[in-house]
């Protein structure tokens, strides 16, 4: 008998369903896929609280959820919130409603549990064969996990997502460079111990998980006409091509950004503050390569649960 069963990652930027499977050999088959983007941290976030229409967003998502799991019949559906439902006043009200109206069940994980389930995912997708730094940027928070194949070196959650960044600090478009100093500070205040830890453990490639990542590896392949990254669910990115590209964002404004494809909409503010971010990792810590992988939180939850 074939063991099924949903997850759902439930971010301030973006809801997620991975419905999937564990066959007799053990391997793992996804069954079914799809993001809504729901945008619930939109207008509350740096005031920690779910505006009204995000929480009716993120309610019909959660309802048009349960309508897909129910269509195949899955047993068990493990659905955690992050940032956004943590921080919020309102975010256990969220949870009632969802559970109201759907039976569905959500545990809010804290940013010490989201860094494992990445890595747990991360390392499914990509081979960790050196000393890394796995940066996942959501929107209201960003994890940063140094570590190899066989363990977690460091591990920490900050309050540095892009939804959160960009109400805080990015105040106009194109962003001046008065922002980005701005920016700069914060970091350099936020991040002061992943930078001992990086002087220790000395990381040799950043390894950004999904999200904003996607879309830098996205719009290199498009703009230096590289291999696509098609289904792979692992990409490495020059240093040269990843700069010219954060270089690109940081200097566009929202018109340009709309009006190109390859950003999804609603990536298309936030993208900016999360080029700061990445590019400022980059070059602070020294690291000389750069790399994505398309798993992440989703997919480590998934094989904690088939491997239980």
């Amino acid at each position: 008998m074939k063991k099924q069963i949903a997850v759902l990652d439930l971010g301030t930027n973006t809801f997620h369903l991975l419905i999937a499977e564990l066959d007799l050999e053990q391997s793992i088959k996804e069954i079914y896929m799809e993001k809504k983007d729901v945008k619930l941290g939109e207008g509350g976030i740096t005031a920690g609280f779910i505006t009204a229409a995000s929480f009716q967003r993120g309610v019909d998502a959660m309802i048009a959820f349960k309508k897909v799991i129910d269509s195949y019949s899955i047993p068990s559906v493990y659905a955690t919130g992050t940032a956004a439902l943590r921080t919020a006043s309102n975010g256990n009200d969220f949870i009632k409603k969802v559970k109201e109206e759907t039976g569905i069940t959500i545990e809010i994980i804290d940013g010490d549990r989201e860094a494992s389930l990445i890595y747990n995912g991360v390392k499914q997708a990509v081979s960790i064969d050196q000393c890394s730094l796995i940066l996942d940027i959501g929107g209201g928070s960003a994890e940063f996990i140094l570590c190899n194949q066989q363990e977690i070196l460091f591990k920490k959650s900050y309050p540095l997502g892009a939804a959160r960044l960009m109400g805080l600090y990015h105040h106009s478009d194109p962003i001046q460079e008065s922002d980005i100093t701005i920016i700069h500070h914060y970091l350099h205040e936020q991040l002061a111990d992943l930078k001992l830890a990086a002087t220790k453990y000395k990381p040799q490639i950043l390894i950004g998980s999904a999200g904003a990542f996607e879309t830098f590896v996205d719009l290199a392949i498009k703009k230096f006409h590289l291999s696509g990254r098609q289904s792979l669910i692992g990409y490495t990115l020059s240093v040269l091509h990843f700069q010219s590209i954060i270089n690109d964002l940081i200097g566009s404004n929202h018109q340009g950004r709309a009006a190109n494809v390859t950003i999804s909409p609603v990536r298309v503010d936030m993208i900016v503050v999360a080029a700061i971010l990445a590019i400022y990792v980059l070059d602070e810590l020294k690291i000389p390569a750069v790399a994505l992988s398309t798993y992440a939180l989703k997919e480590g939850l998934l094989y904690e649960k088939l491997s239980a």
